[in-house]
Formats: C-alpha cells, sequence, structure tokens
C-alpha cells in the first residue's frame, strides 16, 4: 500500500510539472484569425504551428513558461513575447507587416527560358525530417548575368516516408531577397501565403508562378520551404536512442523534403529556427559536392 500510495504521488507530481500551452494567433487590426503561425520558444527545441483556425496546442514543461517565445508568420512582424503571458492571454495578436509592390511585369515582354538545378527523380539519395520545432530550408540561387529575370514555375521533389501514412502533407513556399549585410534570406518578395500540398506517391509537386510577378534581385533569390507543425502533418517515428540506444518513438512532421548533391558551389543552404537563420552544409564523401534541397526553378529573362 505505501509504494502504491508513493506511486500516486509521484505521478501527480509529474504531471503537475507539465501544462498545455495554448492559444490563438489573430491579425491585430481585423481580429481575424492567422493560420500556419510558427511559435518557436527561444534557445530550445520546442515549437508548434497554428491550425488552419488560428489556434494552437502544446504540453510542455511548466518551467518553459518563463520562457521567450518567437513567432513567425508571412505578412507580420516577427514578435518575441514571453510564453506566460500568451498562456495568460489566450493567445496573441500579430501587426501586419507593409511592404512595397515590385514593378508590374507584362508577360509579353518576357523571352528566354532557363531551367535552373533541373533535377529527376532518380537523382534524390536523401531528404530533410523536421521534428520539434518548426524550420525553414532555403537555397540560394545566384543571379548571373545583366538581363532582368522572373520566377516562371517551381518544383518541389520529395523522398517517400512510409511512416507517415496520410494521403498528403502541407508545406509553405517561401522567396526571399538577399540581406544585402549577412547574405542570408531577407525581406519576402511575395506576401501572400503559398500552401502547398505533398502527395504520397508523389515524387514533386510544381507551381506555375508567371501571374506572381516574382522579380529576381540582382543579389539572387532564396527559395524556401516551411515545414508546418499542425495535426495534419504530424506522424510518430520509430527511433533510437543516441546515448542509451533503447528505441523510442519521436514526434516528426511531414513531409519529407528531396535532397541531391550538387556541383554548383554557388548553390548555399540556409535554416531557419529559434529565431534565427543558420547555414546547413554537408559535404560529399569525396567532399567535391554540396547537399541541397531538391529545388528546380524555370526562370525567364526580360527582353529588351
Amino acid at each position: 500500500m505505501r509504494f502504491l500510495v508513493a506511486a500516486l504521488l509521484l505521478s501527480a507530481y509529474c504531471q503537475g510539472q507539465r501544462v498545455d500551452f495554448f492559444g490563438s494567433v489573430k491579425d491585430q487590426k481585423t481580429k481575424q484569425p492567422i493560420p500556419y503561425v510558427n511559435l518557436s520558444f527561444l534557445n530550445t527545441l520546442v515549437g508548434t504551428s497554428s491550425d488552419e483556425n488560428g489556434k494552437f496546442l502544446l504540453e510542455i514543461e511548466k518551467g518553459m513558461l518563463q520562457k521567450q517565445v518567437h513567432i513567425s508568420s508571412l505578412g507580420y512582424k516577427d514578435t518575441i513575447v514571453p510564453a506566460g503571458a500568451i498562456l495568460q492571454n489566450r493567445g496573441i495578436f500579430l501587426k501586419e507587416e507593409t511592404f512595397e509592390l515590385d514593378e508590374v511585369v507584362v508577360n509579353k515582354n518576357l523571352g528566354n527560358v532557363q531551367v535552373w538545378n533541373p533535377i529527376s527523380s532518380y537523382s534524390i539519395t536523401s531528404g530533410f525530417d523536421s521534428s520539434s520545432t518548426p524550420w525553414v530550408l532555403a537555397l540560394y540561387f545566384p543571379n548571373i548575368g545583366a538581363s532582368k529575370k522572373y520566377v516562371e514555375k517551381v518544383s518541389v521533389f520529395f523522398r517517400d516516408n512510409p511512416a507517415y501514412t496520410r494521403e498528403a502533407a502541407k508545406f509553405r513556399l517561401r522567396f526571399y531577397a538577399v540581406d544585402p549585410t549577412t547574405k542570408q534570406p531577407g525581406k519576402d518578395l511575395v506576401q501572400e501565403s503559398i500552401v502547398l500540398e505533398a502527395h504520397k506517391g508523389t515524387d514533386y509537386t510544381s507551381l506555375e508562378l508567371s501571374e506572381k510577378r516574382v522579380k529576381i534581385p540582382r543579389e539572387g533569390i532564396y527559395i524556401g520551404l516551411e515545414w508546418l507543425f499542425i495535426p495534419y502533418n504530424w506522424y510518430k517515428k520509430d527511433e533510437k536512442d543516441a546515448i542509451t540506444n533503447s528505441p523510442r518513438l519521436e514526434d516528426r512532421f511531414a513531409p519529407t523534403f528531396g535532397g541531391i548533391y550538387s556541383k554548383n558551389q554557388n548553390h548555399r543552404v540556409m535554416v531557419y529556427g529559434m529565431g534565427e537563420w543558420r547555414e546547413f552544409k554537408v559535404r560529399s564523401q569525396d567532399n567535391k559536392d554540396n547537399f541541397i534541397p531538391a529545388i528546380s526553378v524555370k526562370v525567364t529573362q526580360k527582353l529588351k
């Protein structure tokens, strides 16, 4: 009986150390919910995303309420708020970010077509997974030559993942200018939230962008793949503990983006998480090629 009482007390104590971190994210002006907002606890690998209705729910250690949460959403200003304040207010309001529209492009003035980083499904050797906290994976494409160029089409390739059993997974496509100081991804070139689906059994998905009129800056462009930590994308994966080698289940979020080894040394891979960009660099065994996300871009040059 003593053992049973002690066990019950221990169970109650452990459960008391975890809380539900929940609420909703809304537009400060319109008071409308904002879907697919990423929330990351700074200096940790903990995070989540709001769902289609702007709501979020994550079970966390009670001590995490003392930490700062970085909130990021396309079209809104990045915000850092104490987790405790978010929970107390049952969410947060975000302020819309103002931006200037680029020049209007008339499609009939466009001419020569190029394909940057052409990819075959057979060249997909591995992939990029996500767990713990939302990430953005971005690939840099340099703009070589003096002519004006525009993104016509983007193709994103995937890696089959048997552990994910749903028919599709959602992700967001991002387009970034190059920050002149850090050379990292800078401002968003497209303010519209472009959410695409990776369908099971399909090697890639493509998006036509001629109507978006995405001009490629002289410094080049980063194309980003953003994981969304929503229930729709969630699955469990069998893993082994790195220290004990014992089996364990780990939370994961689809899709698995395809990866290839590229000889093009101009390509640069950046990863955004926990409120900052970091360079991602993996080399081939012979140290000649870089491992990059499998993104192919169709580009049109403007005729003079």
